[in-house]
C-alpha cells in the first residue's frame, strides 16, 4: 500500500472535532420550518383550486364543505298560480329552453327516467345528474327568471307531479330551468 509524507495538515490537535463548515451539526427545528412552508403552500394551492372550480361557469356544482349555506333553497318570490303551462315545447323555441334534472332521492338513476319523459315529449334535457341533497320529498322545478314560469309549469304537468319554485339555488350553468326529482315522482304509479 503507498504511504504519503506528513505535511502540516496532517498534525490535528486531539481536541478539535470540527473540520470545516460542512461537518458541523445541523441546526435544531429546520425541518420543521421546511415542513411549515411545504404545507402552507399546499393549502394555498388546494384553497386557490376549490375556488376556481366553484366559480366556473359550467354546470359543475360545488359547495364550500365549511360554508353556512343551507341546503334547501330558499325561494325569492312565489309563483303567479294563474300562469297557463306551456304543454308543447315548440312554442316557445326562440327561448332556448334547456332543462337540468337532478336527482333528489336515494333512488339511482330516478334523473334519466325523468329526463327521458321530458324528452319524449319535447323538452330539450341539458344534463342528468345527482343533488347535494337526496331528501326531496316533492318533485320542484326551479326557473330563475319570472318569464320562464309557464314553461316550469309545463314541465311539472308533463311529469304528472311536482311544484314550480322561482330561485336560482339550483339553476346551473346555461340551463334556465332545473328539475329536482322527489320522492313523490318514484312512487308515481
Amino acid at each position: 500500500m503507498a504511504t504519503f509524507p506528513q505535511d502540516q495538515f496532517d498534525a490535528l490537535p486531539e481536541d478539535l472535532l470540527r473540520v470545516g463548515a460542512h461537518r458541523g451539526p445541523k441546526a435544531k427545528g429546520r425541518g420543521w420550518v421546511t415542513f411549515a412552508w411545504a404545507a402552507l403552500a399546499t393549502g394555498v394551492i388546494v384553497v386557490s383550486g376549490f375556488y376556481a372550480v366553484s366559480r366556473s361557469g359550467d354546470s359543475s356544482f360545488f359547495e364550500w364543505p365549511f360554508s353556512a349555506a343551507s341546503e334547501t333553497p330558499v325561494a325569492t318570490a312565489q309563483p303567479d298560480t294563474s300562469v297557463q303551462p306551456v304543454v308543447d315545447p315548440s312554442t316557445v323555441a326562440d327561448r332556448e329552453i334547456t332543462v337540468t334534472v337532478l336527482n333528489g332521492t336515494d333512488t339511482a338513476g330516478i334523473q334519466t327516467i325523468a329526463g327521458a319523459k321530458l324528452t319524449s315529449v319535447g323538452w330539450a334535457v341539458g344534463s342528468e345528474s345527482t343533488s347535494s341533497a337526496n331528501d326531496f320529498t316533492t318533485t320542484t322545478v326551479y326557473f330563475s327568471d319570472a318569464a320562464n314560469e309557464d314553461v316550469a309549469r309545463g314541465i311539472v304537468q308533463a311529469l304528472g307531479v311536482g311544484d314550480v319554485q322561482l330561485s336560482d339555488a339550483y339553476v346551473l350553468g346555461a340551463a334556465p330551468i332545473t328539475v329536482v326529482v322527489g320522492s313523490d315522482f318514484v312512487n308515481l304509479p
